[in-house]
């Protein structure tokens, strides 16, 4: 029988279309959702279905930046055929990319046993939704906001990248809300933070996703599932992006900073509680 069912895929997919890119902790919110659905949050079937089900929020990146995507990926195939092509920004920008997600993926596989293991803990993920919390107001009161994204360069793609290994190991910092912090610290605006956010995110997120299929597969949890988890993620993250790009044009990160408090000292009760 699968660990995981198809009301409960529902449900963890739509928490996780509507929390991947938003600020705030989709691994958070999907630990605290499967707590309080007796689900165990440790097992390696779960940890397998969330990496899985987040596959159907990096298609919902690819279609909506298709036309964007299209054009750095073909002026990445011109650069690699012609030598004058290797002078444009797209070119460039598609390497950076390249180069940003080592990091994440040196760190991922060297401590799979930590994320998987001790890290899991839900008492992890309430400390880091609040330390990530204190990071991401500071980091948008400290920057300047006045770096477009064809300002970006290979050191901001290398720190930004860099820091997703931030929510590698603390689920409840924010894979979103580490690398939005840092943009902000290296004075991009909030759009042009968030959408190299969307862009490092890619590689980084399938690469899990399909790494972990054999386990989500492997160890309890079924097709259905993962079908329909995967299917609402990407049905409801496409909205989310949508939304937070014309949020982020006009808005401070304060709201998603209180939002992330309050979600942490109230994880931190129910544990208390013994509730979760």
């Amino acid at each position: 029988m699968s660990v995981i069912n198809v009301g409960q895929a529902v449900v963890l997919g739509a928490i996780e279309g509507v929390t991947e890119f938003l600020p705030v902790s989709s691994t958070g919110h999907l630990k605290i959702a499967e707590g309080l659905m007796d689900i165990p949050v440790d097992d390696d079937a779960v940890v397998g279905f969330s990496a899985v089900i987040q596959v159907g929020a990096i298609a919902a990146v690819l279609v909506y930046f298709f036309k964007d995507i299209v054009r750095i990926v073909s002026a990445w195939g011109r650069g690699l055929r012609d030598r004058e092509e290797r002078t444009s920004h797209d070119y460039k920008f598609a390497w950076w990319v390249i180069y940003a997600t080592i990091p994440i993926v040196i760190v991922g596989l060297a401590a799979k046993p930590l994320i998987e293991g001790p890290l899991a803990s839900l008492w992890v993920v309430a400390g880091s939704l609040i330390a990530g919390s204190a990071v991401m107001w500071a980091a948008d009161q400290m920057g300047r906001h006045k770096r477009g994204e064809d300002d970006t360069s290979f050191k901001d793609a290398m720190l930004v990248g860099s820091s997703q290994i931030l929510a590698l190991l603390f689920p409840g910092f924010s894979r979103s809300g580490a690398t939005m912090s840092t943009a902000l610290i290296l004075d991009l605006d909030r759009v042009a933070a968030t959408r190299l956010s969307f862009f490092l995110g890619i590689p980084a997120l399938t690469g899990a996703g399909l790494y972990e299929l054999k386990d989500a597969l492997g160890t309890g949890v079924g097709v259905a599932p993962l079908v329909v988890g995967t299917v609402v993620s990407f049905v409801v993250a496409y909205g989310s992006i949508a939304w937070l790009l014309k949020f982020v044009a006009k808005h401070s990160f304060n709201a998603f900073v209180i939002y992330r408090v309050v979600i942490g000292v109230l994880l931190f009760g129910l544990l208390a509680s013994n509730t979760l």
